[in-house]
């Protein structure tokens, strides 16, 4: 038996063909297992559900994304919506409105129907940022005059900002 056509069974039942380069060592296996999963995720409606919630609130709005949440999208196209009591009326007379909203959104039609449950949601909203009083104008003076050096006006006004939040900071904590 000769050698010849053993390497090249073992070539073929390895994948690795005439022409490409076997190289040993690691490599990444980010783009494969993206490869392998695209269809799986396609086929249950995963995909969009993902980016429904990675970009709920550019998509219905902040003020009703505080109060609702994505849950769980079936595969006829019904989106489970997890939603706060107080608002689940306003949610249901504005459902037309929001599949159009979320259809247009994905630039197809993805979601057929809502399906509101009252629920509580799993992330806590942000707690609303109170109102720091104004500075008196000695310590404005003061922080201007030091923000005076900074050529770049982005960066002067963002450390404006932290100048005042530092300073509304320190007379609150004596």
């Amino acid at each position: 038996m000769s050698r010849a056509p053993r390497d090249h069974q073992h070539a073929t039942l390895s994948g690795a063909g005439p022409q490409r380069e076997r190289r040993p060592g690691l490599r990444a296996i980010g783009l494969a297992a993206s490869r392998l999963a695209a269809p799986i995720v396609a086929r249950r409606g995963g995909g969009i559900l993902a980016r429904l919630k990675a970009e709920w609130p550019a998509v219905i709005g902040a003020e009703l994304a505080a109060a609702s949440w994505p849950d769980r999208l079936s595969r006829d196209g019904v989106l489970r919506l997890r939603v706060a009591g107080t608002l689940a009326p306003e949610l249901q007379h504005r459902a037309p409105l929001l599949i159009e909203r979320i259809n247009l959104y994905f630039g197809r039609s993805a979601i057929s129907r809502l399906a509101l449950v009252q629920a509580p949601l799993p992330l806590p909203s942000a707690p609303a940022r109170r109102e720091q009083p104004p500075l008196p104008a000695s310590e404005a003076q003061a922080l201007d005059r030091q923000l005076d050096a900074v050529a770049d006006p982005e960066l002067r006004a963002a450390l404006a900002r932290l100048g005042r939040l530092v300073a509304a900071n320190a007379r609150r904590d004596d």
